[in-house]
């Protein structure tokens, strides 16, 4: 692996340069590139690395040295450039009694943002059946009619939402639900009034709700609509936890401490979209998205994104300071 970089570069920002050379992006992305990348460094630096498989294609490595901290012996990295603390006691039987420190998002202003949750995904489909027949013809109780009522009612309640958001400045996107609709199907010519038509919707259900009450009330909509009237997930997620940010808890004593003795600002949220780290509170993981990008515009799969020189050089400075605080956090009582 070469690793020159350009004149007077920094020998982290030309490894940065050579792993975004890497095409991770979907639908086909090139994971074992990145693992290789991940295993070479490692083995540059004279660390062991093993691969493990946490969830259906979400592949990490895990990097292991002989540290002077007799608790921090490993680090796992993924393709997302996620940083799992990884402790001696918990290795041998679950690698995944421990936290989590995953992807987060970038904050335009001084802040950090940090994320201790976030909005399930509901994706589904909604079908409606009516009578067919010709174009020129007023036909009645049509699939297209019923499924505009449906379309309306979810875009009001969007509308509702979104005033919700705007209306109350100390709410961020991921404290309330959002949904957008993504896909229009149905017809087969311009002059045939056709049988079957079907709308697709990305929901992400804020943790706060109550989703038996939000399933009954998609299936009243759908009901009101008319006889015929149907929906699908491709998409359920039904295990929204929250990870804690009280003082009292260990685990956010260690991480916000960090911030508090480097005197920069940190910025509790909900997540607004869906990251790995659900599974993990799924299970009992405390997990916290963040990624250390201040001053820098949310750019999330949009065009020219891109990350300041400082901003990534100053993230690494964190994160030597942050993996040593969390290591240091004394093993609870359930993780003896």
């Amino acid at each position: 692996m070469a690793s020159e970089g350009l004149e007077g570069e920094h020998p982290s920002v030309t490894l940065f340069r050579q792993y975004l050379r890497i095409r991770t992006i979907q639908p086909n992305p090139d994971y074992g590139a990145a693992v290789a990348f991940l295993e070479e460094r490692a083995r540059q630096l004279g660390l062991s690395c093993q691969k493990v498989e946490v969830a259906p294609g979400y592949v990490v490595s895990v990097l292991t040295w002989p540290g002077t901290n007799p608790r921090l012996s490993s680090v796992l990295l993924n393709s997302h450039t996620d940083v799992v603390p990884v402790f001696k006691e918990h290795w041998s039987h679950d690698p995944f009694e421990a936290f989590k420190d995953a992807e987060g998002l970038a904050n335009p202003t001084d802040a950090f943002t940090v994320f201790y949750s976030e909005r399930s995904p509901w994706w589904l489909r909604v079908t409606s059946t009516g009578k067919p027949g010709h174009g020129s013809r007023f036909i009645e109780d049509t699939a297209a009619e019923k499924l505009h009522k449906v379309v309306s009612s979810v875009l009001a309640f969007r509308e509702k939402e979104r005033q919700r958001l705007q209306s109350n400045p100390h709410l961020k996107a991921g404290a309330v639900t959002c949904v957008n609709l993504t896909k229009l199907e149905g017809g087969v010519a311009y002059n045939v009034v056709p049988a079957t038509m079907s709308a697709s919707f990305d929901f992400r259900v804020a943790p706060d709700v109550d989703l038996k009450a939000f399933e009954e009330q998609l299936q009243g909509w759908c009901q009101a609509a008319g006889e015929g009237v149907t929906f699908e997930f491709a998409q359920k997620w039904t295990e929204s936890r929250v990870t804690s940010t009280d003082d009292s808890d260990p685990w956010w004593a260690a991480f916000s401490g960090v911030f508090k003795d480097m005197n920069l600002t940190l910025e509790p949220e909900i997540f607004p979209a869906a990251t790995d780290s659900r599974y993990l509170r799924a299970v009992g993981v405390p997990a916290l998205g963040f990624s250390p990008m201040n001053c820098t515009p949310v750019l999330l799969h949009d065009h020219d994104e891109r990350l300041h020189e400082a901003v990534f050089l100053r993230g690494i400075d964190i994160y030597t300071r942050l993996l040593p605080a969390l290591a240091s956090v004394p093993a609870l009582p359930s993780e003896s």
